[in-house]
């Protein structure tokens, strides 16, 4: 991993957008020298090379936010060729909308799809050879964990449904006093100095997973592996590190007083209004015929009857209670028996309801929130204060997400599906917390890139 700005950013993948990237540059080109192989090229060697940047940069901002980059992407909702083609969709669109503002950067048509099928071609070729060599043992890190209690259990199963598999849990050395619950496989005898150990199983990392510093730790054992190279670290700082979240059950308020973010300012909140004030004008401009359009559908099933917009109160920063904007998309009595979750197939919602919920359509009137600054374009989702207020009392911290402006997308949206219940909220939470934590105007950026994904597939939709 390393971190920019905060967040933390796979190598591997960095690396493989940095290649396709290439690989997009160079397709324009070959798909130019394939057109022209036998005439003489209509363009300037300047144009092919602006039309081939143009090129690999709408289309590598497409496979971003198709989250073909994103390394928390579970093996089960990967789906490489649809997310490649969808992405290709895109791109293609973006290029035409390109030429048609800017007709003298046009390129011909038989160029473009030569250079699309060669793009296609290379990608699929990188992405073989890309998940063949990464996920070779040889190539990950590799993990020794001290503790072999519930937090060590916990490990195991982490890295299994990842696509990118990008380290190893080597094993577990039980300490004295210890309840262990790793099975007996994975235990490694501590038969001599920990140092020996890491030399003998080539450990790059050690991981303390470990309830209470009371049991024993070895720390001149642990100094001397630092000393010698090897990284040492909690167990919080590596699920912020591995799965961007900060691990409820194993934080504690000593982590949160002495680590590091959690910085606020009137720089930092200023600077994320001007960009919100920005992109809010920039969009209405664009999605005011869908709102127009929307608008008069929720206006038609409802046979001229009811609310076009719904307005709900939830909570925003600092506590502050403001009324959210979205189009209507259940029945006017939806709410009769008191607030509550939205269900899978839940029958409260209309036919148009159900569209603009999937394509987050209805969530477009939140542009006149983010203008009045009650939200923020990225954010924790605003909750409403029937729930909070639970919430306070049962989970630990969920308070602290009220440090910042809720959002219209967010890193939870990204990262987890739609949540129904208490668990999933807690579930969401510790994303919500890394985001608070680590915000910067690149983690804004990236998730508002990757939302497309978010769109696209539906997720966190009900």
């Amino acid at each position: 991993m390393i971190r920019i700005f905060r967040h933390y950013i796979s190598r591997a993948y960095l690396l493989l957008l940095s290649i396709e990237f290439c690989m997009f540059f160079a397709a324009m080109y070959w798909g130019s020298d394939v057109r022209f192989l036998m005439s003489e090229s209509w363009y300037t060697d300047n144009h092919i090379t602006l039309a081939s940047f143009i090129f690999s940069s709408v289309m590598s901002l497409s496979c971003i936010g198709l989250g073909l980059y994103r390394r928390t992407l579970s093996g089960e909702e990967y789906n490489l060729l649809t997310r490649v083609c969808i992405s290709f969709g895109l791109g293609i669109l973006l290029l035409v909308g390109i030429y048609y503002l800017l007709p003298e950067l046009y390129i011909a048509r038989s160029v473009l799809v030569f250079a699309i099928m060669l793009a296609f071609i290379g990608l699929s070729v990188i992405r073989y050879l890309f998940y063949k060599f990464t996920n070779l043992e040889r190539l990950k890190r590799r993990f020794l964990v001290v503790g072999s209690g519930q937090r060590a259990q916990e490990l195991i199963s982490l890295n299994d449904t990842l696509v990118h598999k990008g380290f190893t849990m080597v094993g577990f050395l039980a300490l004295r006093n210890e309840v262990s619950v790793v099975d007996e496989k994975h235990i490694i005898a501590y038969d001599q100095s920990l140092i020996k150990i890491a030399a003998h199983y080539k450990i790059d990392e050690i991981v303390i997973a470990i309830h209470d510093r009371r049991l024993g730790l070895p720390f001149d054992e642990l100094l001397e592996c630092k000393m010698s190279g090897i990284t040492i670290m909690n167990i919080v700082e590596f699920y912020e590190r591995e799965q961007g979240i900060i691990s409820l059950t194993n934080v504690s308020p000593s982590w949160l007083i002495f680590c590091d973010g959690f910085a606020q300012g009137d720089l930092r909140a200023i600077k994320k209004r001007v960009v919100d004030l920005f992109a809010s004008i920039l969009l209405l401009s664009v999605a005011w015929p869908i709102m127009c359009l929307t608008a008069l559908a929720i206006f038609l099933e409802s046979g001229f009857k009811g609310p076009i917009l719904y307005r709900q109160v939830r909570v925003g920063e600092k506590n502050r209670h403001f009324k959210v904007l979205k189009f209507r998309s259940m029945k006017t009595d939806a709410e009769k028996n008191g607030a509550q979750w939205a269900q899978k197939n839940d029958d409260r919602i209309t036919r148009v309801g159900r569209f603009i919920r999937a394509s987050r359509i209805d969530e477009l009137p939140q542009i006149l929130n983010v203008l009045k600054g009650d939200m923020s374009f990225v954010g924790p989702r605003p909750e409403r204060p029937e729930f909070v207020e639970g919430f306070n009392e049962r989970i630990p911290y969920y308070q602290e997400r009220h440090r910042v402006k809720p959002g219209i997308t967010g890193w939870a949206q990204l990262c987890y599906p739609y949540g129904a219940n208490e668990y999933d909220t807690i579930q969401k939470l510790q994303y919500d917390l890394y985001y608070v934590k680590n915000y910067s105007m690149f983690l804004d950026f990236s998730i508002l890139f990757n939302t497309v994904e978010v769109i696209l597939w539906g997720r966190g939709a009900r």
